[in-house]
């Protein structure tokens, strides 16, 4: 099980992500343009890449920040969450303008709202991760806010290494991509696809990325009457990833995770899809749980667990997550706590 490390490693996590501070607002009704909303009390949370790096440090990985922060009171807010979490900022800090932040309104349907105003992290240059140099056993961890801005340039320009070539690269590349693919430029989707990756997408995303490659998403014939998902992910898994040539992880909350570990071709066996249960959740929550399981996968990944592995303990730390929710945000629990979780559901 995913408690035990295969090969020994203790590589770092490095996510190139973008991190933010949320501001959440329950509104009833979200105004029309030019009108007027009355909000609950605002609840604000450090966001985006840095819940996954949380999780990848909950589970005992030293983590590094290779993304870029800003100079100003919501920077110092970052780099105040980063020091308590244990997290290490190695990437820019421009002086010039501050971290950007995100408004996001939830109304009485549970519908949300985001407003992104950018800062800093999204005004990165070709060179941005020039200073990154993933070791061997490390992971570096992609985000799919950084596919859409400026500092996309920089990834595309760090993708190219001749060390992150599939057949050189001695580290993983973890990719959670973006609900809104088709904001990214084709030039660094191919970018991306060449790079092979782990995708690690929820199935909104698996679907829009196959339409983005050419790939029938979900076949709706596959699910039964009853809602039974089982066979439309096996096929979709199997088709995306053989497009994509990488490994694929798809999250399907309470349905639990569809993997495709294609690193088993190294060693000679057949690649296959391999369904990981979920456990059932007691709680609620208005954020996905999505980064809990990225950063847990990455963590496990550093360790040295194989990637099915790996998602089974991701799975528990999810449950556990969603029912510590705060203010609505999954929280991911220690370890310990996951592991204990994993070995009750498995007696």
């Amino acid at each position: 099980m995913a408690a035990n490390t295969t090969d020994n490693r203790n590589g770092t996590v490095i996510s190139l992500s973008e991190v933010v501070p949320d501001i959440m607002l329950g509104v009833g009704q979200v105004p029309a343009q030019g009108g007027y909303a009355v909000a609950g009390a605002p609840k604000v949370s450090i966001a985006a890449g840095y819940r996954v790096m949380r999780a990848a440090r909950r589970m005992g990985a030293p983590v590094s920040h290779a993304g870029i922060l800003g100079n100003g009171p919501l920077a110092s807010m970052i780099h105040l969450a980063f020091d308590e979490a244990g997290i290490a900022h190695i990437g820019q800090d421009r002086i010039d303008e501050d971290s950007g932040f995100r408004i996001m309104l939830t109304d009485d349907a549970g519908v949300k709202t985001m407003i992104a105003a950018y800062g800093a992290e999204a005004h990165g240059e070709g060179d941005c991760f020039a200073a990154v140099e993933p070791q061997a056993g490390d992971v570096v961890h992609i985000s799919g806010n950084t596919l859409t801005n400026q500092t996309a340039e920089g990834l595309g320009e760090f993708l190219g290494r001749a060390s992150c070539a599939p057949r050189e690269r001695r580290f993983d590349i973890v990719l959670n991509p973006t609900s809104a693919l088709q904001q990214v430029s084709d030039q660094l989707l191919e970018t991306l696809t060449l790079a092979r990756p782990i995708w690690s997408c929820n199935r909104r995303q698996a679907d829009v990325l196959a339409l983005r490659l050419g790939v029938q998403p979900t076949d709706a014939r596959r699910i039964t009457v009853g809602g039974d998902i089982d066979d439309a992910m096996d096929d979709l898994c199997l088709r995306l990833s053989d497009v994509l040539g990488a490994s694929l992880v798809i999250r399907c909350g309470a349905k639990g995770a569809w993997v495709v570990d294609r690193t088993a071709e190294k060693r000679g066996t057949r690649h296959e899809v391999t369904h990981v249960a979920a456990i059932p959740a007691r709680g609620s929550h208005t954020r996905s749980a999505g980064s809990c399981h990225t950063g847990v996968v990455c963590a496990r990944l550093a360790a040295g667990d194989g990637l099915v592995d790996a998602v089974r303990l991701a799975n528990a730390a999810a449950t556990i997550a969603i029912d510590r929710s705060e203010n609505g945000v999954p929280s991911c629990p220690p370890y310990a706590d996951a592991v204990a979780l994993l070995r009750k559901a498995d007696a």
